[in-house]
């Protein structure tokens, strides 16, 4: 499949269908343009990953909601989302250093805020399917992608690392879904 050419259209059209032959296609072909932007500017191999998920993402909204505009292949439009992800992500890393704790919040609402986020994380994380709770089980204890494909026996790093971000979106979504989530986000501002 690494080698196989797909048109823009055929792209554009897979993804809008969900095609997984042209999802991992794009993943497997892209990954290492993605690798390279963000290690050259301050990345890390954990930050290619999230960046690749972040793209697949934006490129899927504005296909489906038909705000596509190519002024270039659909492989330029893409590095341009690739781009603009990873700068914001740098900003929220430069804005979350500059702010310091310094104050203690001595109303306890912090300890509070953590237990509640552990309580709704745990439940959810139980609805988890087995095979999920292991991927984040061993992302969690530090294991590589490639002792995860390995030990799960997956047919790539880069499938790993998909099937560590599809875990987590399994995950976020049955958090957002918990009824004390939206009492933990009151909590937040």
């Amino acid at each position: 499949m690494l080698f196989r050419k797909y048109s823009d259209i055929e792209i554009i059209e897979g993804i809008r269908n969900q095609d997984d032959r042209i999802l991992n296609w794009l993943y497997d072909n892209y990954y290492r343009m993605v690798k390279d932007h963000v290690l050259k500017n301050s990345g890390s191999d954990d930050d290619v990953s999230d960046v690749l998920q972040d793209s697949v993402i934006i490129l899927f909204e504005q296909i489906t909601d038909n705000k596509i505009n190519l002024t270039t292949d659909i492989k330029g439009y893409f590095f341009g989302i690739v781009k603009n992800v990873w700068k914001s992500q740098l900003r929220k890393r430069q804005r979350t250093t500059n702010i310091t704790a310094d104050h203690p919040d001595d109303d306890g609402s912090d300890e509070y805020n953590n237990q509640l986020l552990e309580r709704i994380l745990t439940r959810a994380f139980t609805k988890l399917k087995p095979d999920q709770q292991i991927v984040l089980n061993m992302f969690a204890e530090g294991k590589s992608y490639e002792e995860i494909a390995h030990n799960l026996d997956l047919k790539s790093e880069e499938y790993a690392r998909r099937k560590k971000y599809l875990c987590k979106e399994a995950l976020m979504d049955l958090v957002r879904e918990d009824p004390e989530y939206h009492e933990y986000l009151r909590f937040l501002t």
